[in-house]
């Protein structure tokens, strides 16, 4: 495949790249190139973009590269990056039960919960604890301190491989805990979302999302590369408890490290590769398993291919 059939370049208006490092554009500061990169100038580009696609090519939308781990080999598919290009916030609608406001995939989540406080809009506040984008938030009903993306989602923007765009509602999806699915199948991206927010004290909400930011930064290793939560939470449990109660806090392959603060944590103490990572995973999920007979389930998604 050569960049012909990725496109004619004089319809579009982003740039698209060859052979793009991956460890530019993930949390965890590693991963191989992708085949191809392109970074859409806005909505109307990436949908002109996807029109031109061989259908066969794997595409990939990526937002700020958390909860990703690209392995070393790199990944022979099409990445799309959507922030900042799909930066829409705004649209705010006054209604009498609250305020529904529509963002657009590439805003980060905190941004979101700020705006909403500043629209004088409650219960978005645990958006500002998502490490990711709307549209990332939405593709695994991301969720912190007792909130969930999908329980405020009014109706969500997507875009079809052909670069149709429509609108959907939430009863076309099959969700739960990190899990959201489209009834219908299909391959589709989303693109933005309404949210809807009932209506709060802008200033009460502010400082709760303060205090929700002081919480990670005391809790979570946030000042080494990493991905977030590696896994989700088994029912009425909690993956960092299993992981430290099987003695794997600390555990270091490489230059990846089971965090010592947070073990649902996997960082990037320098120099790791992504092999060094997903075999740190595959040690607390097979050490979990054989010490207390849970399985976790992973948060984080794993693509490419090892060297």
């Amino acid at each position: 495949m050569d960049m012909s059939e990725l496109g004619r370049a004089d319809l579009l208006q982003g740039q698209l790249r060859r052979d793009e490092p991956m460890h530019r554009h993930t949390s965890w500061r590693v991963g191989g190139p992708a085949q191809w990169a392109y970074f859409p100038a806005d909505l109307d580009d990436l949908c002109c973009f996807l029109a031109q696609q061989d259908r066969r090519q794997p595409v990939y939308l990526l937002g700020l590269g958390s909860n990703l781990l690209v392995r070393d080999g790199g990944v022979r598919a099409t990445v799309i990056f959507t922030h900042p290009a799909l930066s829409v916030l705004g649209a705010v609608e006054e209604r009498p039960e609250g305020v529904r406001i529509y963002a657009q995939a590439g805003v980060a989540s905190p941004k979101l919960a700020r705006f909403s406080a500043n629209q004088g809009a409650r219960g978005g506040e645990f958006l500002a604890g998502i490490p990711g984008t709307v549209g990332g938030a939405l593709a695994m009903n991301a969720g912190c301190y007792g909130g969930e993306t999908w329980a405020v989602v009014n109706r969500v923007h997507t875009v079809g491989r052909t670069g149709t765009l429509r609108e959907r509602a939430p009863q076309e999806y099959r969700t739960g805990y990190r899990q959201v699915e489209l009834l219908e199948g299909g391959e589709e991206w989303f693109v933005g979302a309404w949210f809807d927010f009932p209506r709060g004290d802008g200033v009460a909400g502010r400082e709760l999302i303060r205090d929700l930011l002081a919480r990670r930064v005391a809790s979570q290793p946030l000042g080494q590369p990493n991905a977030g939560s590696v896994f989700r939470n088994p029912q009425g449990d909690h993956a960092a408890r299993l992981i430290e109660a099987a003695g794997l806090k600390g555990r270091r392959i490489g230059g990846a490290q089971i965090s010592p603060k947070h073990a649902n944590f996997i960082v990037n103490c320098g120099g790791a590769r992504a092999a060094d990572i997903e075999e740190l995973i595959v040690v607390a999920e097979q050490t979990v398993a054989a010490r207390f007979g849970v399985h976790l389930h992973r948060e984080v998604r794993i693509i490419g291919a090892p060297l």
